[in-house]
């Protein structure tokens, strides 16, 4: 399919501004950026007054397949994604069976071509069964498609075997992705530790069981020279040593999630169980911090934790709630809300949403709009208010503690590989 896009205000990363342009998309590439594109297209789009942005891509998200289809699968996760603007979503290995092997990671590329909406690669375990004793067949499972390797919801507590990975991922020019928690500490924990989980009686996990886990992987990422990337981020403190590390060279990266940027620990409220994440909401001055750290780019990216729950999962008391909320569709618009409020430029934003996590991937041929690129593009219409509401989730799984909220700008059209695939769920809506 050719389609032209014309008129949109183009996100432009060498220039940092945007610039209006047409866009022809020929075969899966963007084949051509010019001021006015007269070519024959099997669909013209207007964008005119819109924003054109490269496809967003989420380092972490859990689709849950094979396992929990109930939940989320691949058919179900793809469209939740491609109704945030996410046209390439990396799956944690927190599946059932793990992707600890080739053989798994086989099986998930396989789904994704046969889904065949966007891009989903699968992230490997570092350890088999995700137990933290033996290491996977890293160099296989390489082979076979990982883009990286993560224990996710399990920080790899043993020293040497954490080193050893490192070591092989350096040979394999890929990252690890660490969930940073010592659960010595955060043993059935269940919200941030401090006056707000005393006044609701709840056991507290403290901001010291992230700390201490990223001060001893970049101790040994600096021992090994390997890519790190610490995921989920929650803490000041956390980021401040983050912030060390990479003034003092070591190849570090992180991500924090949207939830952290916009909720803090009191969101739990009365004690409500779609508020309850791992690592938990954490006080007013992480959440401030975390948003500096974003706006000044210590904060490469924004990953989702995309994490679907089944009702009964989640409508329970707060101690046997499972931790987790869903997060494809309302990510980049909650980014927004602080480009709204001007805590951060939107370039920025869109940046960690699309360049950034490309990079630290190693995905060359996306994350931005180029001559020559992917064609995964995205149409974001700055005007448009609405509230989200149980009937516009896309999910399978409605666990999140944003229903009711409104939103300024949203996700119109979406280009993933060449193919329009935004059109099956179109909204009906006036600009305001």
């Amino acid at each position: 399919m050719r389609i032209v896009i014309k008129g949109g205000n183009v996100a432009d990363f060498k220039n940092w501004d945007f610039k209006p342009k047409d866009i022809l998309v020929s075969d899966g590439i963007i084949t051509k950026i010019a001021d006015n594109i007269s070519d024959k297209a099997d669909k013209i789009i207007s964008a005119e007054g819109l924003y054109v942005l490269p496809g967003f891509i989420d380092m972490h998200a859990h689709f849950l397949e094979p396992g929990r289809e109930d939940e989320e699968d691949f058919h179900s996760g793809s469209l939740s994604a491609i109704k945030g603007g996410f046209t390439t979503v990396c799956v944690m290995p927190n599946t059932q069976p793990a992707i600890d092997n080739p053989g798994m990671v086989r099986y998930i590329c396989k789904r994704s071509n046969e889904v065949n909406l966007i891009d989903i690669l699968p992230v490997g375990a570092i350890t088999k069964g995700r137990q933290g004793k033996e290491l996977t067949e890293m160099a296989r499972m390489r082979e076979a498609g990982c883009v990286g390797f993560s224990d996710d919801g399990n920080w790899v507590e043993d020293s040497l075997l954490m080193r050893r990975a490192l070591e092989y991922s350096l040979m394999l020019d890929t990252i690890i992705i660490q969930h940073c928690e010592d659960k010595s500490l955060t043993k059935n924990g269940e919200m941030n530790e401090g006056t707000y989980s005393v006044m609701l009686g709840l056991k507290g996990m403290p901001a010291t069981a992230e700390i201490v886990a990223i001060k001893r992987d970049l101790e040994l990422a600096e021992l090994s020279n390997a890519r790190l990337h610490i995921t989920h981020l929650s803490t000041k403190k956390g980021l401040e040593e983050i912030k060390t590390a990479k003034e003092r060279g070591l190849k570090v990266t992180v991500d924090t999630c949207p939830h952290y940027l916009i909720l803090n620990e009191q969101a739990i409220g009365s004690y409500n169980t779609n508020a309850k994440v791992n690592p938990p909401l954490r006080t007013e001055n992480d959440r401030k911090a975390l948003i500096s750290g974003l706006s000044s780019g210590i904060i490469d990216c924004i990953s989702t934790d995309h994490a679907p729950h089944s009702p009964e999962e989640k409508d329970c008391e707060f101690a046997s709630a499972e931790f987790g909320i869903i997060g494809l569709e309302t990510a980049f618009v909650i980014g927004w809300k602080l480009v709204m409020q001007e805590l951060i430029d939107p370039l920025r934003l869109i940046a960690s949403f699309s360049l950034n996590p490309a990079k630290i991937l190693g995905l060359n041929d996306r994350g931005e709009i180029k001559e020559g690129m992917r064609a995964d593009v995205v149409i974001f219409n700055p005007k448009v208010k609405w509230e989200y509401t149980s009937g516009e989730i896309i999910s399978r799984s409605r666990n999140t503690p944003f229903l009711g909220w409104q939103f300024e700008g949203r996700i119109r059209d979406v280009i993933a590989g060449g193919k329009l695939v935004m059109e099956n769920f179109k909204h009906k809506e006036e600009e305001t």
